[in-house]
């Protein structure tokens, strides 16, 4: 049985045909299957390779179109926390540089809440188009440890796009506040257990699991007050609301200096520029408490590889320029910009640490 299809007018049965069984003439023979591939008679392996071949090179040559004609729209950034924090603050600082360079307008949308997780749910569930990106922060790889249920899966739902800047922390209190460095908070602690009470961004962040490794450490039990980005919680920290907290020394910085909060240590493996007269956790005795806030980009997972290309060259770009860089630095925290690949190893490994952690200190929320 032979049977004949012309390719070039009836594109539609040769594709309905190519699904269907080769029928062989008889028992142990190969199928005879042909086509006439604009006039010239091709047998079954010989017409389907070019086939494949003319549906790949289609297929990527409009993914390419598709990235070169992107962006078409604007562009929004879902920031995890609320206004006012460090994910806010590189948000806010990158946006008018990667208007400029993608000629779209790129809108900063804040989803506070849940430890980043509403932020994350949102971005994880839009359509993976480059037109939705996160950015998140540390308590993300952190989020599947602390929040039972979660409607997406971190390492499946989310695409790295990169580790964009990171930045000490500093445990800061009330200027007006007679705790001068740790050892007198640690004693205010001890002396009244269980009173005292420190703020933190958001749930699973590294300044909230920091705080419960100095109660460990330091044998106290400071109270923990979760809030929903850093702005919120210096206001309520000024206010006398909470006694302390550990928060980053980009946000830290300028009420320092303001005289407005008082610097006890910072969580750097050396001391920041812009705090150089506060000390470190090492150099007060707690070695262990070496950590960095970060803030990085993700998008939905399956996003195009020629748009995420795309949106990492033009935000390392940005990001490179000597004006953000001194931005940063004048902020206190380090320009990063890894690769995709890099910030998705980080991010894995926190995720194990902190799962070690929880299990060997014990700590549960």
């Amino acid at each position: 049985m032979k049977k004949v299809v012309k390719a070039s007018t009836h594109t539609l049965s040769l594709l309905k045909d190519f699904n269907k069984p080769l029928i062989a003439t008889s028992k142990g023979s190969r199928p005879k299957f042909t086509v006439q591939f604009f006039g010239v008679q091709l047998n079954s392996i010989q017409w389907v390779k070019p086939l494949i071949s003319v549906s790949l090179l289609a297929l990527t040559l409009n993914l390419n179109a598709w990235g070169q004609n992107y962006p078409d729209k604007p562009i929004r950034i879902v920031v995890a926390f609320a206004a006012g924090g460090l994910a806010d603050t590189i948000a806010r600082t990158i946006q008018p540089k990667l208007s400029e360079s993608l000629g779209q307008s790129v809108l900063v949308d804040n989803k506070g809440g849940a430890g980043g997780s509403i932020a994350e749910a949102f971005v994880a569930k839009s359509a993976p188009d480059g037109y939705t990106l996160l950015m998140g922060v540390d308590s993300l790889p952190v989020n599947p440890l602390m929040i039972k249920g979660l409607s997406y899966d971190t390492f499946k739902d989310l695409q790295p796009v990169s580790m964009l800047a990171r930045v000490p922390l500093a445990l800061v209190v009330q200027s007006s506040s007679s705790i001068a460095d740790i050892n007198d908070l640690i004693k205010a602690s001890k002396a009244k257990k269980g009173q005292l009470s420190y703020a933190s961004p958001g749930n699973g962040t590294s300044n909230h699991l920091f705080m419960e490794l100095l109660n460990g450490k330091a044998a106290t039990e400071m109270v923990h007050v979760p809030y929903k980005g850093g702005g919120p919680a210096i206001t309520d920290l000024m206010g006398g609301q909470v006694d302390t907290m550990l928060i980053s020394v980009t946000l830290a910085s300028p009420y320092i200096k303001a005289g407005k909060l008082k610097a006890l240590a910072i969580t750097g493996d050396t001391r920041s520029p812009s705090l150089p007269d506060v000390k470190t956790f090492s150099e007060s005795g707690y070695p262990e408490m070496v950590a960095y806030t970060w803030g990085g980009l993700f998008l939905p997972a399956g996003t195009p590889s020629a748009i995420s290309q795309r949106l990492f060259n033009e935000v390392a770009k940005a990001m490179r320029q000597p004006e953000m860089e001194a931005r940063f630095k004048e902020l206190g925290a380090e320009v990063v910009m890894n690769t995709p690949s890099e910030f998705t190893t980080i991010i894995q490994s926190t995720h194990d640490k902190m799962a070690n952690l929880f299990a060997t200190k014990k700590i549960s929320f």
